[in-house]
């Protein structure tokens, strides 16, 4: 099938040969043409059970989530695009953008002539997106759907996504780099807990917002990616409350954290925003001030910018901190 981008590319090349007349022989053409047309086609499949067929590795590749995007740096492939460029800068610091990266629309609602402008021979998107949004996309580039998250194995699937983004790139051997770094940071840290005395501890981590004078508290339970990673660290998730089969994410109030009463808890969240409903919003909430974990100081903010809901780079800078909070 010929391609938008294909059809811009024969009508300029005829142009280019009409420009320069018929008296000289035409150049030959650069050596990196020559080494694109005599790669290998590739082929994934995606979470969606399509198979996607690109003629070589995507070099020019437009995200529409965070996590995917992150994968793509550690890879070493920038993408060309990116929904929202600022909400990334805040929320995700293992895989620092270039300044190159054009900002594409919202993660919600991502701008259809914004990605068809930068001409992208890829675009990595999640399963859970707006399904009306792919056959658009895939009218003019070729769409790989990623999973994005399962809560009944979510490092699994963290590690099934990295590997398919990084067949489509061309970069297997990379990822294979990145999923050994983090193994090799999970074993470590595992060992410097249990050396530490630490094995087997109870742990809860979550994010808030404050919606008037309503404090929402969002739990990642069991399933949830770094629930996974605390788990793998050899320390047990003390949030055992509902939780969504995806994400693994539960829904509470500050009444709702009552049942943490085990005096070994350690309670994390996230507040990269700057929106820090827990140190500030429940400063003089008696119920929070009556928790264990808060009346023995065992609350932890992490440090702003670790995505946890990221790849690799992400999963490895949240190990390090969980350790970092037990044994500093």
């Amino acid at each position: 099938m010929i391609t938008l981008r294909n059809a811009l590319v024969a009508v300029a090349a005829v142009a280019m040969l009409a420009a320069c007349g018929t008296t000289e022989a035409a150049a030959p053409e650069p050596a990196a043409s020559a080494g694109a047309a005599s790669a290998t086609p590739i082929t994934v499949t995606d979470s969606r059970g399509k198979q996607v067929t690109l003629d070589r590795p995507a070099t020019k590749v437009v995200a529409l989530e965070w996590g995917e995007a992150e994968m793509m740096v550690g890879l070493g492939v920038m993408p060309v695009g990116l929904a929202d460029v600022k909400g990334y800068g805040t929320w995700v610091t293992a895989a620092k953008l270039a300044p190159s990266v054009k900002d594409v629309g919202t993660r919600q609602e991502p701008s259809v002539d914004s990605i068809a402008a930068l001409q992208p021979d890829l675009v990595i998107m999640e399963a859970e997106r707006d399904s009306t949004l792919v056959p658009q996309l895939e009218k003019f580039v070729p769409v790989v759907v990623t999973k994005a998250s399962d809560a009944s194995d979510n490092l699994g699937r963290m590690r099934a996504d990295l590997k398919m983004i990084a067949t489509a790139l061309g970069k297997t051997a990379e990822a294979d780099k990145l999923l050994a770094d983090l193994d090799s940071t999970l074993a470590d840290g595992k060992a410097k807990l249990a050396d530490a005395g630490i094995a087997g501890r109870p742990f809860a981590m979550a994010d808030g917002w404050k919606d008037g004078s309503k404090i929402s508290i969002r739990m990642f339970g069991k399933g949830a990616l770094v629930s996974d990673i605390a788990t793998q660290l050899g320390l047990t998730n003390a949030w055992t409350g509902k939780v969504d089969p995806q994400w693994g994410l539960g829904s509470t109030d500050v009444e709702g954290l009552t049942p943490l009463k085990n005096p070994d808890t350690r309670f994390f969240y996230n507040a990269s925003d700057g929106e820090d409903v827990f140190a500030d919003g429940l400063a003089s909430n008696a119920i929070w001030k009556k928790l264990p974990f808060v009346e023995k100081g065992q609350v932890t903010k992490l440090p702003d910018g670790i995505w946890t809901f990221g790849g690799p780079l992400s999963c490895k800078q949240y190990a390090e901190a969980i350790v970092k909070a037990y044994t500093a």
